[in-house]
């Protein structure tokens, strides 16, 4: 259900997680912000669910991967949605988004949805809002089988990239691999599981599901890095 009438009652206090934020305004970068992805599939609705996180979380990979780029980290985008009691809301109206964006210091914020048809094809529809005026800077669409979803978000990022006028990113190069499209879409949704626990403080669930995400696609390099931080901040702390 959209969140309504919170674009002017963001509470203050998400004032804390002005600081970062200062230092992103300093920052002569283009600052973008991705917001989670509108789950609108046509067909197994719920199994799908967990890719509005996992979409978002790969779309700023890819952008990442521009040093013109500052992209806001999906953990402070989390933060903040859960400071403003909008973390399970689901989808969050255009007002909303501008001034959450400010608190991040995000000069560009994307919002978008995906969609999956019975015939498996997925379209990632996407739209840009610059957070000074309010207003879309732009719409961009792609679609093609909903397996080669990693594909889709690399053509994604390009775009995005390019309506920014920066240089082109570094493509994503996926490693050759016998792992079947059908299952590199599995490992995605198992990622994106993942990031749910993380997000609701089940570090052990999301480590076996990061490890399901990588023995169905060894390869899945932001499985391994994700995978990798997460068992970081499940070790106990040492007695100071």
């Amino acid at each position: 259900m959209a969140a309504r009438g919170c674009g002017g009652m963001l509470r203050l206090v998400a004032i804390t997680l002005l600081a970062p934020s200062a230092a992103l305004g300093q920052d002569s970068r283009a600052t973008v912000a991705v917001m989670y992805f509108t789950n609108s599939a046509l067909v197994n609705h719920a199994e799908y669910e967990p890719l509005s996180k996992g979409i978002a979380e790969m779309l700023i990979t890819e952008l990442a991967a521009s040093p013109a780029l500052q992209v806001v980290e999906r953990d402070r985008l989390q933060k903040l949605l859960e400071e403003q009691n909008l973390s399970g809301t689901g989808k969050v109206d255009q007002e909303t988004a501008v001034q959450l964006g400010k608190i991040l210091g995000a000069r560009h914020m994307l919002m978008g949805g995906f969609v999956i048809d019975p015939r498996k094809t997925m379209r990632l529809d996407l739209r840009a809002v610059d957070v000074e005026t309010s207003r879309v800077e732009y719409v961009e669409t792609v679609s093609g089988k909903a397996e080669n979803v990693l594909e889709l978000i690399s053509t994604l990022g390009a775009r995005v990239n390019s309506r920014l006028k920066l240089p082109p990113l570094r493509t994503t190069r996926h490693a050759a691999t016998q792992t079947s499209k059908s299952d590199q879409l599995r490992a995605v949704i198992l990622l994106s599981r993942a990031l749910n626990e993380e997000d609701r403080g089940n570090v052990s669930g999301a480590i076996s599901l990061y490890r399901e995400a990588l023995g169905v696609y060894p390869q899945y390099d932001r499985a391994k890095v994700l995978l990798a931080s997460a068992e970081k901040s499940a070790k106990p702390s040492v007695a100071q």
